[in-house]
């Protein structure tokens, strides 16, 4: 039987490839190499077997952040935020590709990631961003939409195929490929974010 890990690895791979509806339990034990009742004895139900393997992997990379240095000024402090964020999901692909399912689909797994995950992620960099524009460093946006310009980026670092077809041609990249293009992504969407005081020579 794989040990722990390979087990919500291989969860977290199934469910990013099936979503969670069709990742059944007799599919997601037939991939895990166990017996159909094994994830009810283990977990007590596909759900909480879900919850499991989003706490391991989303955890695990949330940890790997550095903490956002209290002295710093604001916008050096969004730009390691945001660079910190896209750097630690490039190890993991089938994370993004589990969140970006549960993304349109109103579901307890929504509230799950978003009051344990979200909400708590989003008010460490918040205060900052809201600093910034009251002092016209950053043009004003709705929560939501500034949700979705930071996160959605992150597709940029896990559709190889679609980065092959897009000209980027030189076959797998490496970890250090990954992470320049992690870098060259942050920087744009940060840069994007304070184009109004760049614009107006401020």
């Amino acid at each position: 039987m794989p040990d722990e890990r390979d087990i919500l690895l291989r969860g977290l791979e199934t469910f990013a490839e099936l979503g969670y509806d069709r990742a059944s339990a007799r599919e997601l034990a037939r991939r895990l190499g166990v017996s159909h009742t094994f994830i009810n004895d283990r977990y007590g139900s596909k759900a909480a077997f879900w919850r499991a393997v989003v706490d391991a992997a989303l955890g695990a990379r949330l940890k790997r952040m550095a903490p956002v240095d209290p002295e710093a000024d604001d916008e050096a402090a969004v730009r390691q935020f945001i660079r910190d964020f896209y750097r630690t999901g490039i190890d993991e692909p089938n994370l993004p590709r589990l969140i970006t399912n549960e993304y349109s689909q109103d579901t307890e797994r929504l509230d799950y990631l978003y009051q344990r995950y979200i909400e708590p992620t989003l008010s460490v960099i918040l205060p900052r961003v809201e600093r910034l524009t009251a002092s016209g460093r950053m043009d004003r946006v709705p929560v939501d939409i500034l949700f979705f310009a930071l996160v959605a980026p992150m597709s940029g670092l896990v559709s190889d195929p679609l980065a092959h077809r897009l000209g980027n041609s030189s076959g797998p990249t490496t970890k250090e490929e990954r992470l320049r293009r992690a870098e060259t992504l942050a920087c744009l969407v940060v840069d994007g974010l304070l184009a109004h005081r760049h614009t107006n020579g401020q």
